[in-house]
């Protein structure tokens, strides 16, 4: 929550508090190229406003999506669209909500201006409803020329506790402040006469983000290329929403284990607690990525008793709470997550992947088998060119049989090693927790609850990769999907 006004709004109990250390079914959390998301709390859901990422001609148009819990998400489609803005043509960036007198604004870049004699800049939506339509508030851009050397793109609004609303934004490396008026459309002035302050920090790029939490303003941006891999998030604390800001650190970077690209960040305050989550777009991992392949992603904030912010841990959780496999690639096999869990049908290898590069790493899930027809199942990680195939991927397996076994293999070039095996009592029915523990060439593997099965094996075969379920020869029950680093 940006607006401690809109807070007070608030029932003071809501029907569901998520309290999570990441988006526990899954990262990213919406399907779909989005990035640059913001975000508000409206009549008891949670709302993501992203753009949306194509190329600057495609990028005529703004989606919405909404949650009662952070966890099931409904996309509203089109509800700003380039075409009731007579003065916007493309471009359209990095939405910014808020809410004020029973109207709902969207604040919004559009045509990337790069000179005062363009038309552009920063536009204002309104609306009755938080899904919109938003239509044009002003007939022209509410700022449309730099000031200070901000390009006028990546706004940010934010009203203060004694209602004074402000509009943080800039690109180009310079960011600025301004008033704005109770009308929300109209720019006001500081005690000294001048409407636009800049507030630059050290190493600021683009993408401001105001927040407040126990009396102090924390503002937020973004560094490094957005089309690259260090892209990242970094703050400051102040005493006063204008500032000064001096840069603490960088806390939200990219891993090459999960992610890279990781910016342009958004916060979700979970109402009455002290609950916060960054929202951010983030690449995916892989060679020759598109600059425009860009995903929402959630994960927790956590503060230190002075408030500064911990650095931000990208992990890797899936329990399918959403009904869907968003993130995840399967060979082979049938696969249905809308029972709220991952149930893989029988098939001689189908498996489900996570394009992660783990080395040293912390992996488990829950895994059933339904029916005692002598198969296995278990997890694959340090897996690497996957196919379809019994064996068709390089990487190690660990798993669990009704026949009475936990089991540790290879898969390399299409054959199968095994490496250890162990008698475990395993039956139908019934859920396992197995776990895998990879630090260098220390491979172990637990089969949890019921037994106390395991093995501990030394195999350096495979240094990293990718993580994921497998089945053979019998239908399984996948569920709470736990990947970081050892």
């Amino acid at each position: 929550m940006k607006s401690s006004l809109l807070l007070a709004m608030i029932p003071a109990a809501i029907a569901h508090t998520p309290d999570f250390k990441t988006s526990e079914a899954g990262n990213p959390f919406v399907d779909g190229f989005y990035a640059d998301p913001d975000n508000e709390f409206y009549n008891n859901q949670y709302w993501v406003y992203p753009t949306s990422s194509y190329e600057y001609d495609k990028q005529t148009y703004l989606d919405a999506f909404s949650s009662p819990d952070l966890v099931d998400w409904t996309k509203h489609a089109n509800i700003l669209v380039a075409s009731d803005f007579t003065w916007a043509r493309r471009a359209v960036w990095a939405p910014a909500p808020i809410s004020r007198n029973g109207k709902y604004y969207l604040y919004f870049g559009a045509n990337d201006i790069q000179t005062n004699s363009e038309l552009g800049g920063i536009g204002v939506g309104i609306s009755d409803q938080p899904e919109g339509p938003y239509k044009d508030a002003l007939g022209k851009p509410l700022i449309g020329q730099y000031y200070n050397g901000a390009q006028p793109i990546d706004q940010d609004v934010f009203i203060d506790d004694d209602g004074q609303a402000y509009i943080y934004y800039g690109g180009h490396g310079h960011a600025n402040v301004a008033k704005l008026n109770e009308d929300m459309v109209t720019i006001g002035t500081f005690d000294d006469g001048t409407s636009f302050r800049e507030i630059t920090p050290e190493n600021y790029v683009e993408g401001p983000q105001m927040m407040k939490r126990n009396g102090t303003y924390y503002l937020f941006w973004s560094e490094g290329g957005w089309g690259g891999p260090d892209y990242a998030v970094s703050y400051a604390m102040s005493k006063s929403p204008t500032g000064p800001f001096k840069r603490l650190e960088k806390i939200l970077q990219q891993d090459p284990a999960v992610a890279s690209g990781s910016g342009h960040n958004g916060v979700i305050h979970v109402p009455n607690t002290d609950i916060y989550y960054i929202v951010y777009h983030r690449h995916p991992l892989g060679e020759n990525i598109d600059a425009n392949d860009r995903h929402l992603a959630y994960d927790r904030l956590y503060f230190n008793a002075d408030g500064t912010i911990q650095p931000v841990r990208m992990l890797v959780h899936d329990n399918f709470n959403d009904g869907k496999m968003i993130g995840w690639t399967t060979y082979g096999g049938s696969w249905d997550a809308r029972t709220n869990a991952l149930r893989a049908g029988a098939s001689s290898g189908g498996k489900a992947l996570l394009n992660t590069n783990f080395g040293d790493v912390d992996f488990s899930a829950d895994v059933k088998m339904p029916s005692a027809n002598g198969g296995d199942a278990g997890l694959v990680f340090r897996a690497s060119r996957p196919a379809l195939g019994t064996d068709a991927y390089d990487g190690y397996y660990a798993g669990i049989g009704t026949s009475g076994k936990l089991v540790l293999g290879k898969a390399e070039g299409g054959s199968w090693t095994q490496l250890a095996s162990v008698k475990a009592d395993v039956v139908s029915g019934k859920t396992y927790r197995v776990r895998v523990t990879a630090k260098k060439n220390a491979i172990s593997v637990y089969a949890g609850d019921s037994t106390s099965a395991q093995l501990h094996v030394l195999e350096g075969t495979f240094a990293s990769g990718m993580t994921g379920v497998r089945v053979y020869q019998t239908d399984a029950v996948f569920d709470n999907v736990r990947v970081e680093h050892l």
